[in-house]
């Protein structure tokens, strides 16, 4: 599986804009982005496009375990758009993205397999955009560890050096309690410095 970078913008509109696919006069824009950025993105791009007619999206989900997919034609003939956009999702193993595609008509009726050419191109384009920013997915495990505050800067260090992301410090009598966030191979080498 397969996910976007942690540090990727959530801010994707602003830094790069959306692709544009044209099909027999209709216009797809679309755009790949975080799983946490899909709702703001996609109220953001009817508030830029008022005059587009459907706002087709997919997404892919890991959460505890499982995969949830979701996906919506808009008003689209069912089948023939969100499905299609959530297959490309699917075929590039991708997880935690969501793919919006804003279509602009362009007079000329397409049909179901038209529709469902056009969409999945338009998907594969935004993939094919944004493939620097694809990564492979890990699972992240969190847990929480109580070091003295004479240990405190010799665990801050050995955190970055591995990966780990110190998430909370907070300041006890006796220590420092650190929420810890990282792969459990990283947690574990952490914990075994300690």
């Amino acid at each position: 599986m397969k996910t976007l970078e942690s540090s990727f913008s959530d801010e994707v509109l602003d830094s790069r804009g959306l692709d544009i696919y044209e099909c027999k006069g209709s216009k797809f824009l679309s755009v790949l982005v975080p799983l946490a950025a899909f709702e703001p993105t996609l109220e953001a791009l009817k508030s830029m496009h008022p005059k587009a007619v459907h706002f087709v999206y997919a997404f892919r989900a890991y959460r505890e375990g499982q995969i949830l997919e979701r996906s919506s034609d808009d008003g689209e003939p069912k089948g023939s758009s969100g499905v299609p956009v959530l297959n490309v999702l699917r075929g590039a193993e991708l997880v935690d993205c969501a793919v919006i595609v804003v279509r602009y008509f362009g007079g000329t009726l397409l049909g179901v397999g038209g529709l469902v050419r056009a969409y999945t191109r338009a998907a594969q384009i935004a993939l094919e955009s944004m493939q620097q920013h694809i990564v492979p997915f890990c699972l992240l495990e969190s847990t929480q560890i109580i070091v003295g505050y004479a240990a405190l800067r010799g665990v801050e260090y050995h955190a970055k050096r591995l990966g780990v992301e110190i998430c909370a410090r907070e300041f006890l009598a006796h220590g420092v309690q650190l929420t810890l966030r990282a792969q459990s191979a990283q947690l574990t080498e952490l914990q075994g410095l300690l």
